[in-house]
């Protein structure tokens, strides 16, 4: 039966759809000992391509199960049963009832497609960007959904035999006369052993789904438990920095909190919405002589407008008389986090390129950040690092890191540890870095986009026979090129090994 062939893969799929959203489980997993193998930690990395794949995959099977459901419906009446009555939906032969949707399997069905289209509509790329609140509230409905799917099979139409040693298929029923059959054949399944000791009894099948949901749903609860535990505690802002181009530095303070560089947290401030979190990439880390940590985020949307204007509200220039000294409100803010991300591995390859495009240098920032504040004990030898932006002004952000880490380095007799280079795309009213300070940035800016074919054989040609960590957060574009690059052979025998941020 193709309806419940393939609601044994919605099964399925339901269940392995809630593993890689236990964010908690997976930085556990990836950040133990078991877990020492690269490909098996980039494998960890895919969650949000896996969850988007069991996604994909409960959309098309649900209307393969719903197709057939509504042939099982024409079916039950043009296939009307005179010898099993229990079987048939309709009251007399050729009747299509319609009723069937009235049955609480047919109610709690259109409920789960109306659901189920709903989620997947505002997943696509447009709704998230445009207005990540809809993609936000829309998929927080799973929760309705697995309460209706574990009860959806109650009193379903489709039934099985409950007595088949004593109602075995083709045996005669009790008042099944001699004249129906001929022959000597037919004669001889007059006997006892051939006609039925009772007559058939159907019942609707057992609802299984909760045997499949139910193990990650627990599983998927617990940990939320323990992600909101961990995240009651409130923030301390320490300061706030309004950068060019619409960003913002945010710097806070949390007790007992600890990250490493590439990891990211999800923010949550009741001043906009109680109900919303967005993941942002920790730019600074807590260290041992600085407790605090940092994000960067672009005002891009509703949720960060609003944030904004509670971070830095706009002054009030109706005052007669201005204070001496303001101290500034800062909003209350809850961080979910840290969480593990591709970035982490930067420091267990020999080589590493980073490339970033715009506000994607963020996770790089707090790599950055490590290597200035003298972090040891990992095994990376060189670094690359490609940032591309469309605007002079956003090479700002982080323009002083740069310099500070160029400076140490040269300091240390280390000048090819580290290989910049920045390309600005847009070239109408180009300018140049003029500060004495920034020099170090200027003779490494390059006008244009970058060739990226070139720029990995160079790479390939200066660490052969080594294998090459490329991390990337940016446009698709940029990401769809080198993972192509990385994934064709090199002559000089260099391996790539392309590492995406998942939520870039």
């Amino acid at each position: 039966c193709i309806s419940r062939a393939s609601a044994s893969v919605l099964n399925l799929n339901c269940s392995l759809v809630l593993l890689p959203m236990c964010r908690s489980l997976l930085t556990f997993v990836r950040g133990t000992h078991a877990v020492s193998s690269r490909k098996t930690r980039r494998l960890l990395d895919k969650s949000k391509t896996f969850h988007v794949a069991c996604g994909v995959a409960i959309c098309v099977f649900s209307v393969v199960h719903v197709s057939a459901h509504l042939v099982n419906v024409v079916n039950f009446s043009v296939s009307y049963s005179d010898d099993f009555p229990a079987l048939n939906l309709a009251r007399y032969r050729g009747e299509v009832r319609h009723k069937h949707i009235h049955f609480f399997p047919g109610i709690t069905g259109v409920l789960l497609v109306l659901i189920l289209f709903l989620m997947f509509t505002s997943s696509s790329y447009c709704i998230r960007v445009s207005n990540y609140e809809i993609f936000w509230y829309t998929h927080n409905l799973f929760i309705i959904f697995y309460i209706i799917l574990m009860v959806h099979m109650v009193g379903g139409a489709l039934k099985y035999q409950t007595n088949i040693e004593a109602h075995p298929p083709g045996c005669l029923r009790a008042n099944q006369s001699s004249t129906e059959q001929q022959g000597e054949d037919l004669e001889q399944r007059e006997d006892e052993e051939g006609r039925c000791r009772e007559d058939a009894h159907f019942q609707p099948h057992y609802p299984q789904t909760w045997l499949w949901v139910s193990g990650p749903l627990c599983l998927y609860c617990v940990e939320r438990f323990y992600r909101y535990i961990r995240s009651s505690d409130p923030v301390t802002i320490v300061t706030v920095v309004r950068h060019p181009c619409d960003v913002i530095e945010l710097r806070m303070l949390k007790k007992n909190f600890r990250a490493r560089p590439g990891q990211y947290i999800v923010l949550n401030c009741p001043g906009v919405s109680s109900f919303e979190n967005h993941p942002f990439t920790l730019t600074t880390c807590p260290t041992e002589n600085k407790e605090t940590f940092g994000i960067h985020l672009r005002v891009v949307g509703d949720w960060t407008e609003r944030f904004t204007q509670l971070l830095l509200p706009p002054p009030k220039i109706d005052l007669e008389v201005l204070p001496m000294f303001q101290q500034r409100i800062y909003p209350k803010l809850y961080v979910d986090g840290p969480f593990g991300s591709p970035s982490e591995e930067v420091f267990n390859y020999d080589v590493s390129l980073c490339v970033a495009g715009g506000i994607g240098v963020t996770p790089f920032a707090c790599v950055l950040h490590a290597l200035l504040d003298g972090w040891t004990g990992f095994r990376l030898q060189r670094l690359y690092f490609v940032w591309v932006c469309r605007e002079l002004q956003s090479f700002y952000w982080f323009a002083e890191l740069l310099c500070a880490l160029h400076h140490k380095l040269w300091q240390e007799n280390r000048p090819d540890y580290f290989n910049l280079k920045l390309y600005i795309s847009q070239t109408d009213g180009l300018q140049s870095m003029s500060e004495e300070k920034y020099r170090p940035l200027s003779s490494r800016l390059l006008v244009g986009r970058p060739k990226w074919k070139l720029l990995l054989d160079e790479i390939g040609k200066s660490n052969k026979h080594k294998r090459v960590g490329v991390f990337c957060c940016g446009p698709k574009g940029i990401s769809r090129t080198l993972h192509r690059l990385c994934n064709s052979a090199r002559s000089s025998g260099t391996t790539f090994e392309f590492n995406k941020e998942s939520f870039c």
